[in-house]
């Protein structure tokens, strides 16, 4: 069963990655984004009523909501990417965590002018400002912590045993892949509801949810190769990094904003803390305290890798 899964994640990550990100991904959200502007002025000068009246008025006419259905998709593509890099490192995945919070505050600062008339005028954007300056700024803050959490990060397996790893390495894949199954799911269902009229579920909001119950599972998942206190910390600390998120995609400006950072700002302190405090509070564990080398303190960060990953990531 396990080894099953493992393959046919497998499959599924190599289709995406060489074929859908290296290949169309580019070219789709190019095609999306002109496609959406023309078919956006088609409405906006009345020529879309007289083709398909019902149409004309589900289609927006503000030229921005291209750019809203750009950046979703874009988000969609890091959710599909997030989904895989579970398999891989644990550090990782909640690195693509705060990425995709990142760009949905890109997003949200586009999206204030999905609000405004066209031409815009100052006195519709004046009292929008604020919002949009507090969301690219959070964005640009968020960028460069993420920049510093990826530069204290050291990648070791959890396990020295093979079997165990590769054991571990397989049951994550089986969650991805069954989270790939549930992003489906629910993509394809909040499509059927926007088509037909119906009330669409908040898509990234019910994602983040199920990932906070997904990162429960690794941690607990995890201790069956590693029970110590310092690994156990550091993947529950990592876990409540997704509970933050989830807390700033419903909070509201620039109160979403505040928690971002902060969210990022933690993220970084339990990678900085595991890195500096780790090695000793898993010497004292052990009781081995007589090997108190440089070498001995080096941060661990305790996960299972891949083949694909350069040794020791």
């Amino acid at each position: 069963m396990l080894s099953l899964a493992a393959r046919l994640t497998d499959w599924l990550e190599h289709f995406w990655e060489e074929t859908v990100m290296k290949r169309t991904a580019g070219s789709i959200l190019v095609f999306a984004y002109l496609f959406m502007i023309l078919v956006i002025e088609i409405n906006r000068q009345g020529q879309l009523e007289v083709i398909s009246p019902g149409l004309a008025d589900f289609l927006p006419t503000n030229h921005f909501f291209a750019v809203e259905i750009a950046f979703t998709l874009l988000l969609f593509t890091e959710v599909v990417s997030l989904i895989f890099g579970l398999t891989r490192s644990f550090s990782r995945s909640i690195g693509i965590q705060v990425e995709i919070l990142c760009l949905i505050l890109l997003r949200d600062t586009f999206k204030q002018f999905t609000k405004f008339s066209e031409p815009i005028e100052w006195a519709e954007v004046s009292g929008a400002v604020g919002p949009m300056i507090a969301d690219a700024t959070g964005a640009l803050l968020i960028f460069v912590i993420l920049g510093a959490y990826y530069r204290v990060q050291r990648h070791k397996p959890i396990t020295d045993d093979e079997v165990d790893q590769i054991a571990f390495i397989q049951s994550k894949k089986l969650i991805a892949l069954g989270l790939v199954g549930i992003f489906t799911f629910i993509g394809v269902l909040d499509l059927y509801r926007l088509f037909t009229g119906g009330e669409t579920y908040p898509f990234f909001e019910t994602f983040y949810t199920i990932l906070i119950f997904t990162d429960v599972l690794m941690v607990l998942l995890s201790l069956r190769y590693s029970t110590r206190f310092a690994v156990t910390f550091r993947n529950f600390g990592y876990a409540v990094v997704t509970v933050f998120i989830r807390l700033a995609l419903i909070a509201p400006n620039p109160l979403n904003v505040g928690l971002g950072v902060g969210t990022a700002f933690f993220t970084l302190g339990v990678a900085l803390a595991y890195n500096q405090y780790g090695a000793d509070i898993l010497r004292e564990a052990t009781g081995d305290h007589d090997h108190a080398s440089d070498a001995a303190k080096a941060p661990i960060d305790e996960e299972a890798t891949d083949a694909a990953y350069a040794p020791g990531d």
